[in-house]
């Protein structure tokens, strides 16, 4: 069971964040303030998906690794380090300080600074996530490994 847990939570996470992400871009970019709004007043809603999704990613990671720490599994533990850092001090503090902000409709240069760094952290744990993910699949042997 934690093999199939795993996988589907890891897609679940990248899925959400991917949504967190592409709705706030859109929104920006061809929406109103109120639209905006609605948006941003809406992913840490999100978070009671989100956050239980990471829970047994996690959880079910560590179980599957066998205390094993070297190689690709190594590596995502290295990247799930810093993505958790990411969203524990950046992405989630910055999720309630813009639904905030933006259901006060104040939309000025705190607000669009706070959403940049957003937007860079959040593009940054979709990265890692992936690497993740490719990696994962390479150790089930779902994709070719490159000759070293």
């Amino acid at each position: 069971m934690i093999k199939l847990i795993h996988p589907v939570a890891g897609a679940l996470v990248i899925a959400t964040i991917g949504t967190f992400w592409l709705s706030t871009v859109l929104s920006e970019l061809f929406a109103s303030h109120a639209t905006v709004a609605a948006v941003k007043s809406t992913i840490p809603w999100g978070f009671l998906l989100l956050i239980p999704a990471l829970a047994a990613t996690g959880g079910t990671g560590v179980i599957l690794a066998m205390g094993r720490r070297a190689g690709l599994i190594g590596a995502k533990f290295k990247r799930m380090s810093f993505i958790a850092g990411n969203g524990t001090l950046i992405l989630i503090p910055s999720a309630f300080f813009l639904a905030s902000k933006a259901q006060a409709a104040e939309f000025d240069a705190t607000f669009y600074a706070v959403q940049a760094i957003e937007l860079v952290a959040g593009a940054t744990n979709i990265t890692l996530l992936a690497l993740n993910m490719r990696d994962g699949l390479k150790m089930k042997g779902w994709l070719r490994r490159k000759p070293a």
